[in-house]
C-alpha cells in the first residue's frame, strides 16, 4: 500500500473513532500533533511514516475517558493497522509509541525509546503548553467538574501515578503538577525551541491570573 493511502485511510479511521469526543482529545488536537510531528521530524532522520501513524495514533482510545484502562489504545491501533496491511515491526513500534507517550505523573520510567517516540512525545507535550495547553486545561477542568483554583490546596509535585490518575484537585494545581514541569522534559531541539516560548507565555499567564484573583489588577 502506498505510503499517502495509507496516511489518509489512518486520517478517516481516526476522524470517524474520535467523532463526540472531549474538546482537548479529539481530532483537532491529533491534527495539531500530528502537525507538530512533521515539524519536528523535518530536522531528525527519523522514520516519517511510523511518525505520523504514532501521532495520529497516540490518543485513539485516552485511558482517561477507557476507565483507567491502558490496553485500549494500543489494541485499537493494532486491530485497525493490521488491516491496511502495515508491517508487523511497525504495529508493534507504534503500538509502543502509544504505550509510552503518557506524561501519567511523570514517575514512570519508560520501557521503551526510539526517535520517533522523541518525537510524537515532544509534539503531544507541546499541544498541552502555551495558549492551546491552557485552554485545553481548563476544557479538562470543567469536563471533570473541577475548581479553577483553591488556594487552601497545594500542588502535588511527588504523586504516584496512580494518585495522578485520580487526582480531583483545581485545574491551576495541574499546571505545577504537569504543564509546567515539560518545557525540561523535551527530547528533541525543536521541541525545546517551542516550549521555551509556551511555557513564558503560561507563566505570564499565572502571573496574570493571580493577580485579578487577589483583585490586584
Amino acid at each position: 500500500m502506498p505510503h499517502n493511502s495509507l496516511i489518509d485511510n489512518t486520517i478517516k479511521f481516526v476522524k470517524e473513532t474520535l467523532e463526540g469526543a472531549e474538546g482537548g482529545h479529539d481530532w483537532f488536537h491529533i491534527e495539531r500533533v500530528l502537525n507538530n510531528s512533521r515539524l519536528i521530524a523535518k530536522g531528525e532522520e527519523a522514520d516519517l511514516e511510523i511518525v505520523e501513524l504514532g501521532a495520529l495514533l497516540h490518543d485513539i482510545a485516552d485511558s482517561k475517558f477507557h476507565d483507567g484502562d491502558e490496553t485500549v489504545g494500543p489494541k485499537v491501533a493494532s486491530e485497525f493497522l493490521k488491516t491496511q496491511n502495515v508491517s508487523e515491526e511497525t504495529i508493534v513500534h507504534v503500538v509502543k509509541i502509544i504505550q509510552n507517550i503518557s506524561f501519567k505523573g511523570g514517575n514512570t520510567d519508560q520501557k521503551f525509546t526510539s526517535l520517533e517516540l522523541d518525537i510524537v512525545q515532544d509534539a503531544d507535550r507541546l499541544d498541552a503548553i502555551g495558549a492551546i495547553g491552557i485552554a485545553r486545561c481548563f476544557n479538562y477542568g470543567g469536563f471533570k467538574g473541577r475548581a479553577l483554583y483553591d488556594p487552601e490546596i497545594e500542588p502535588n509535585l511527588n504523586m504516584t501515578k496512580d494518585e495522578y490518575k485520580a487526582s480531583n484537585a483545581s485545574t491551576i494545581n495541574h499546571f505545577y503538577e504537569k504543564l509546567l514541569l515539560l518545557k525540561d522534559r523535551m527530547n528533541t531541539q525543536t521541541g525545546r525551541r517551542i516550549a521555551a516560548d509556551r511555557h513564558a507565555f503560561m507563566v505570564h499567564f499565572l502571573d496574570q491570573f493571580y493577580s485579578e484573583w487577589n483583585g490586584k489588577k
